[in-house]
């Protein structure tokens, strides 16, 4: 089972700015604009450690990550960041809105030592871009530091592990509102013993998933891997990760669309290839979501297309067993039933011989996605989200689903709590 342990985080002190103007959302979600807005705040905002400027007087492109490296160094020898005086936890919550409602997610933030994921301990769900894995290493050798938390989550069917999450005494050490999202972030240092040792021990007894992180999770394993054997545990075999439990009422998934750069077939033709294998009907593009989640609801698989005009179309799925012995690979069934396998592997890849990733682009907006065929995309494709039971076997069957099956909702906000290897 995983090993999780407590740690002495690295935090702002209160004499280094506003903490708004010091975290960022994380490094994979920003734009180089976004990056260069957050970097004008404040000299220490995260993203001068997370993202490294490239100068253009730099020998190689390998400089920025030194300089991550020494500006770390830096705001710990200034008083900048400052490690927690004894080893914690961190209870991390975030309230946010989405159209269904207002939650609470509410996750710890612990050390995870990393396990190869054929040892069952730490599982994955998502095939990754290996050329992203490289920039996280590079930074990771350069600056020994987790400068930012990985997303998992454990099974928890009582909920007795969220429990003893929830109701551990803590301080309150950042409470800030994101503007950008209207999210109340709250972090809380959990360090009295006898918490974290029954909160250590209860972890300690389960199998972890990585619901978001697939590439710095196997970053910091092929870090460790470098190293070979060793006998005793080292700073090296640990990461930070933010573990929440399956059954958290605050846990929620939303959709990845798909927004077409190409249709190689008119809209006509579409809907006509579609019609053998799917119910098709007429719905304005703006009701689009609502459509298929009314559908979803009722137990069916459906697409909202989104085209120019304005007037759309769903296209809910006959027959599931049906489409999914259609799709080609070795995958299992549970997996090609999945809506983003029908998604990519009979309706992309059958019925439109669109292979690759060069096609399309992503985006977790709906009216982006209907937004798109207005500004000259063909057509977009939007969908429910897969759910946690769906990623959890999926998991447990040794199977990962397509890049962007899942979008944990909302994303962990990096510079509130960071890890350098040289406090272990």
């Amino acid at each position: 089972m995983a090993t999780v342990r407590p740690f002495a985080g690295l935090r702002f002190s209160d004499a280094t700015g506003c903490l708004a103007d010091l975290v960022a959302p994380p490094y994979d979600v920003l734009s180089d604009s976004e990056r260069d807005a957050y970097a004008a705040k404040n000299p220490h905002n995260i993203v001068h450690l997370t993202l490294p400027e490239q100068r253009s007087d730099d020998r190689s492109k390998f400089v920025k990550y030194a300089r991550s490296a020494a500006l770390l160094e830096e705001w710990r020898r200034s008083g900048a960041v400052s490690p927690e005086p004894r080893p914690s936890f961190y209870r991390y919550s975030q309230t946010f809105s989405v159209p269904h409602g207002t939650f609470t997610r509410r996750s710890l933030v612990v050390l995870l030592k990393v396990e190869p994921y054929d040892r069952g301990v730490v599982l994955p769900h998502e095939q990754t871009f290996p050329k992203h894995k490289e920039d996280r290493l590079r930074l990771l050798e350069a600056t020994r530091s987790h400068l930012e938390c990985i997303f998992g989550l454990y099974e928890d069917d009582d909920r007795s592990v969220h429990q003893l999450v929830t109701h551990a005494p803590g301080t309150t050490v950042a409470d800030l509102t994101t503007p950008e999202d209207g999210i109340r972030q709250t972090l809380e240092v959990v360090s009295d013993p006898d918490a974290v040792q029954s909160i250590q021990d209860a972890l300690n007894d389960r199998r972890l998933w990585i619901a978001d992180g697939h590439h710095r999770y196997e970053t910091a394993l092929a870090f460790r891997e470098s190293l070979g054997p060793r006998e005793n545990p080292i700073a090296e075999d640990f990461m930070m990760m933010a573990v929440d439990s399956m059954t958290d009422p605050g846990l929620v998934l939303l959709p990845t669309h798909r927004i077409l750069k190409t249709l190689p077939c008119t809209v006509p033709e579409l809907q006509a290839r579609l019609s053998a294998h799917f119910e098709i009907e007429s719905a304005p593009d703006a009701g689009l979501m609502e459509a298929i989640q009314q559908k979803q609801a009722t137990g069916h698989r459906a697409f909202g297309v989104a085209i120019p005009g304005g007037q759309g179309f769903v296209a809910s799925v006959k027959d599931v067993d049906a489409i999914a012995g259609q799709i080609e690979g070795s995958g299992s069934q549970m997996l090609k039933r999945l809506d983003v396998s029908i998604l990519h592997g009979f309706i992309f890849e059958k019925l439109l011989s669109l292979t690759g990733l060069d096609f399309f682009s992503y985006t977790r907006d709906d009216r982006e996605a209907v937004g798109a065929v207005g500004l000259g995309a063909p057509a977009s494709f939007l969908m429910n989200p897969p759910t946690v039971e769906d990623m959890r076997l999926i998991a447990l069957g040794g199977e990962k689903m397509p890049q962007k099956s899942t979008y944990y909702y909302p994303k962990l906000l990096s510079g509130l709590v960071m890890w350098s290897l040289k406090d272990f």
